[in-house]
């Protein structure tokens, strides 16, 4: 059978219909931006301490002393767990013994904070922290929070690919997009951290599978010479800007529930799609749908305003491939020769190190110096640049010596962060902005690197397989920023050296620049995996001219 490529080649590679295509396939991708780091202000902690009843016999002068000071961040700050024990300062006031001179306060009794916690109004107007006092013996929860949301992407991750070979690119990226925006709605009506957190991890599940398989029905549809556009430029730089949407609506919207329906809204937007967005061609293919397949290619032509061929698929090349296209795949497929399981498992080990960094540096913008809100739109603004660096270094440079380049930038930068003075903040901002740029080009490329590494009948699946690795690394990644709390440096040197590492492995990956995208396991074996000499064949060398990879749009 002719190659899918070279059948549909008369459409033209940027007509009406794959620039309506790529723009739809792109805006639904907002959404994701906000879901998919909303945690930094649903659940931010802000300043906290422990509250003294209204009713406890305390003068003003006590009350104002019933906190402990303790030594954080190089500086007395008053205590965010404990108080001294009421019930003595009740004495000591009444007897009108004054602290600090008449009764010294470091040798007395503390107790917990037994009435709650008073909470900082300043960044926060309430969060689920606030809500529910994730806070001292209960701070666990907030990062295991946002944890259980990457569980449920981790989720999203590992199906999504596996449902839509099966059930078809169009149908599980509207059922994504239904779960993400209907579940974010029903946390709004939470009553328990427990019933917010299975509905986000829940939220995490449709949020994952809507990126992924909008992502890989964009590559299928669109030419190659858009395809890495979309999957760079367009994809992502879309998911920035709801990234960057997200911090305005959090400035203005403090209280958590009103934030989270105002980040639902923009879901609904999406339904109109349903009758615009089309199947993909290649899978209908992959199932022997070839009559379906035909009317998308048509329709196609029309939109485009060119004459389409009376056959697009011979009856008698069609049946001689049906055996092949109809062979179902499994996940084991992904590691049915020794070749494969080379290729899948160095991904996998990319993947999830290239997480790590990308989600910790992510998460930890409050930590940051300034307002949270700023560095969280820094944050964004930054992937911006990073997604335009990742596209003029898919066209015109080998995937490998990219990604490696932009893993050891972003991975040395935040190496260097410990050395940088303690009062010279802006620098270590900078830094830290540096080195989220560096791995945000990478992550960006992983998608385009493992599209064209794998055939047609598994792409999805080697796709939701391999991003699953990075949903475990973004598991972990809460706790890395929760490090922090013991060692302000220790999250920098632990995500920069799994990210240096991670650029070392890239190097022995195969190079799959020039070489078009494989519709079959026989193909994919031929591409060039070790740098011992194997060589492939049948395929276009991969020093061809990068013109024929990317056109200006």
């Amino acid at each position: 059978m002719r190659d899918y490529e070279e059948v549909t080649a008369f459409l033209g590679e940027w007509g009406r219909f794959q620039r309506l295509v790529f723009f739809l396939l792109s805006a639904s991708i907002v959404p994701n931006g906000f879901n998919g780091m909303s945690a930094v202000f649903l659940a931010g902690t802000p300043e906290h301490r422990c509250a003294v009843p209204r009713g406890a016999n305390l003068s003003g002068e006590w009350r104002n002393a019933s906190i402990p000071l303790e030594l954080r961040g190089g500086r007395e700050e008053p205590s965010r767990c404990r108080r001294y024990r009421l019930a003595a300062l009740a004495n000591f006031s009444a007897l009108g013994l004054r602290p600090g001179s008449d009764v010294e306060l470091g040798s007395l009794e503390q107790e917990p904070c037994l009435d709650g916690w008073e909470y900082s109004r300043d960044v926060y107007r309430s969060t689920i922290v606030t809500e529910w006092n994730l806070v001292c013996e209960d701070d666990w929860k907030a990062p295991l929070t946002t944890s259980l949301f990457f569980v449920g992407v981790l989720i999203g991750s590992f199906i999504s690919g596996q449902l839509s070979d099966r059930f078809g690119r169009k149908n599980i990226l509207f059922s994504t997009m239904a779960v993400q925006t209907g579940f974010s709605f029903l946390q709004i009506f939470s009553t328990s951290w427990e019933m917010f957190t299975v509905l986000f991890l829940i939220v995490g599940m449709g949020q994952i599978s809507n990126y992924v398989v909008a992502f890989i029905l964009g590559t299928e549809i669109l030419g190659k010479s858009v395809r890495i556009v979309f999957s760079t430029l367009g994809v992502c730089i879309f998911f920035a800007i709801g990234y960057m949407l997200l911090p305005l609506f959090a400035y203005f919207i403090r209280d958590w529930r009103m934030l989270l329906l105002a980040l639902t809204v923009p879901g609904l937007f999406c339904i109109p799609l349903w009758w615009i967005i089309p199947e993909s061609p290649r899978w209908l293919i992959s199932q022997g749908r070839y009559k379906e397949a035909e009317v998308i290619i048509q329709k196609a032509a029309k939109i485009n305003g060119v004459p389409a061929p009376a056959v697009l698929f011979d009856t008698a090349e069609m049946q001689d491939s049906k055996p092949q296209q109809q062979q179902k795949a499994i996940l084991l497929d992904l590691f049915r020769t020794r070749n494969i399981a080379t290729i899948t498992i160095m991904s996998l080990l990319l993947w999830f190190f290239t997480s790590v960094g990308y989600f910790g540096l992510s998460l930890s913008t409050p930590n940051w110096h300034g307002s949270a809100y700023i560095n969280c739109f820094l944050s964004a603004v930054i992937e911006v640049p990073a997604y335009v660096i990742a596209w003029l270094l898919l066209r015109s440079f080998p995937r490998r010596y990219s990604l490696s380049g932009t893993l050891f930038l972003g991975g040395g930068v935040v190496l260097f962060i410990q050395l940088v003075p303690a009062d010279l903040n802006v620098l270590s901002v900078g830094l830290v902005m540096l080195g989220k740029f560096g791995i945000t080009a990478a992550f960006s490329m992983l998608y385009v690197y493992d599209v064209e590494l794998y055939p047609t009948l598994v792409r999805n699946m080697a796709v939701g397989a391999t991003s699953t690795a990075s949903r475990l690394g973004s598991i972990i990644a809460p706790y890395f920023v929760y490090l922090g709390a013991y060692d302000r440096f220790l999250p920098y040197i632990l995500m920069g050296s799994l990210t240096v590492l991670i650029g070392i492995l890239t190097l022995f990956l195969p190079e799959s620049y020039g070489n078009p995208l494989p519709e079959s396991f026989e193909q994919m074996l031929k591409v060039k995996c070790f740098r011992n000499g194997q060589q492939t064949t049948g395929i276009r060398n991969s020093k061809e001219s990068p013109k024929m990879l990317v056109t200006p749009l």
